[in-house]
Parts: C-alpha cells; structure tokens; sequence
C-alpha cells in the first residue's frame, strides 16, 4: 500500500469568514459580541482538518488597502458592496485564535490573498525536503481554480459552509467545457468578471470566449492570429472587430485575473507545521465563546 503523501492546506481566510458569515444566523456571546463568522469559520476549518488530515497548513488574508490591481485599474471590484462592520470586527479574533493554534498567517499589502496562495503553492513545488508535498487550496472563490495543476488541487465550498468540491485538473476541465486551468486566466480576459468588475471584451460572452480558447488556446495566440491574418478569414467580421478595438482591455482584463505566484513573502514549509499548539489553551478560548460544540471537533496533529 502507498504511503500517504505529505500535504499542505492553503485557506483563503476572507472567502471563508464572508460565507459563514452570511449563511449562518445570527450567532453571539452572553455578553452580546458577534461571534457567528467565527463559529462558521472555524466550524469549517476543523471539518476540513479532520477530514484531509495535512501535515501542513497556512491560511492566507487580505489587507484592506489597494491592491497593485487597483492602480492600474482603478474600477476593480469597485461594484461590491461592502460587508457589514460586524464582520470585519470578528477578524482580529479569528486571527487570535489562529495565533493559540500556531498556525501560520500570511498577508501582504499591494496583493490579495490569492496571490500569496499562488505563491505558496508554487514554492510548495519546488519544496526539496518534500517532494511529493501535495497542495490543496480552501476558498469559497472559484477564482482559484486558475492554479489547479498535477501537484495542486482546489476545494470550493458549494452551499453554506456544509458542502464542498474537491477538483483537480480533470474536473476544471469538465466544468468549464473543456478548458485546461491556466485558460481560465485567458477566459477571464476574454469574457470579463462582473462580481471583480473586470471588463474583458464587451460583447464576448461565455460561449464565444471558450470556442475562442479552444481553437487558438490563448489570448496571445488569438491575437497573433489576428494579426496574421488581415483578410478576416477566421472570425466572424464583427468579432474581429471586437478583439482588434478592444484589444488593450483585453490584456489588462488578463492583468487583473491573473493571480500572481511570485509575491515576496517569507514562506517556510516547516514553519507551517500543523499540530503543535497547547490543546488546554485553545479549549478555553473556545470555552470563553462558548463554542461548545467545537471542543470535540478540535482535530490534533497527524
């Protein structure tokens, strides 16, 4: 029987405490604080734990200043409403709580959490001590699912905080018709995020966007098509007209979708270990929310 191979659990913290906290009602202390985000945060967090049971874990946040996105564009996300006071005020006590677990936080101010989960499931990669180190990303962001390859695969939550998607590359590929998960980049650049507020090409919708990818593979091969072939042959006239006017929106839509997988940050595998925390310390932090419920649910190390 093959031995289990070692593997790393990258959380994109932000995506998580917003669903739990807009699927879970209203959830506070004796004492009146609003507590439900991290109940449902951490309700998440330790039924994946005991689930995947990983040797490592790290979980990513965003910071609330611009990100490098923003200014070179500066309509980016600009149409998402912003979440209600009592979610960004149960942060700093998810953030506690993470710190009496020993888990590892990363943010970085100018990127989004995407980008420092890309980078570290990149350096994961390359990790010598750990070459068969396997990766999977938590996020309830299908926005992820870009960095999906042989070594790293993507869970997204589905409904609430109760149900999950594990995918690997076949299963990007069956749900987006076909395209591999570095083409979502491209698609993005091609079709345009409404919920990111990236434009990609107006007037190039999901249908068009995947035919595109399919028969040229990426935006640059499509317009390097364009370019070679001035007699319009292999698009419709008013599509090729689109791409052609459009063309520098098109790029900078890619910009923006791309997450990046070199920020500079000071990752260590071995510093990411899972396990070693003080459980008695943990428990009377939970115990002081009262959240009973998770006392028994507290996964330990593998």
């Amino acid at each position: 029987m093959e031995d289990k191979k070692p593997l790393l659990i990258v959380i994109d913290a932000n995506s998580i405490i917003h669903r739990a906290f807009h699927a879970l009602p209203l959830f506070t202390t004796k004492d009146g604080r609003a507590v439900g985000a991290v109940y449902g945060f951490f309700s998440v967090f330790f039924k994946t734990l005991r689930e995947l049971k990983p040797n490592f874990v790290a979980i990513t946040f965003d910071l609330a200043a611009p990100t490098f996105r923003h200014k070179v564009f500066p309509d980016y996300k600009a149409k998402r409403k912003k979440a209600p006071e009592e979610l960004y005020q149960q942060i700093p006590l998810i953030k506690e709580i993470l710190s009496v677990l020993k888990i590892k936080v990363f943010e970085k101010g100018g990127f989004e959490a995407d980008d420092l989960i890309g980078t570290i499931a990149a350096r994961a990669e390359k990790d010598l001590v750990f070459p068969n180190l396997e990766t999977i990303i938590l996020s309830s962001d299908a926005d992820v699912l870009q960095l999906v390859d042989g070594r790293t695969r993507a869970m997204i939550l589905k409904k609430g905080v109760s149900q999950t998607i594990l995918y690997d590359e076949k299963g990007v590929e069956e749900k987006y018709l076909g395209l591999s998960p570095r083409q979502l980049i491209d698609f993005k650049a091609l079709r345009g995020d409404p919920s990111d507020n990236i434009p990609g090409v107006f007037g190039i919708g999901e249908k068009i966007a995947t035919e595109l990818l399919k028969q040229f593979q990426s935006l640059e091969n499509v317009y390097l098509a364009i370019e070679q072939d001035k007699n319009k042959a292999s698009l419709k006239e008013s599509l090729y007209d689109k791409l052609v006017q459009q063309k520098d929106q098109a790029f900078l839509s890619k910009k923006l979708a791309e997450i990046q997988r070199d920020v500079d940050i000071n990752f260590d595998l071995e510093s990411c270990r899972w396990g070693e925390y003080d459980r008695k310390a943990v428990t009377e932090v939970l115990e002081n929310l009262q959240f009973f419920s998770l006392l028994n649910k507290l996964p330990g190390p593998n």
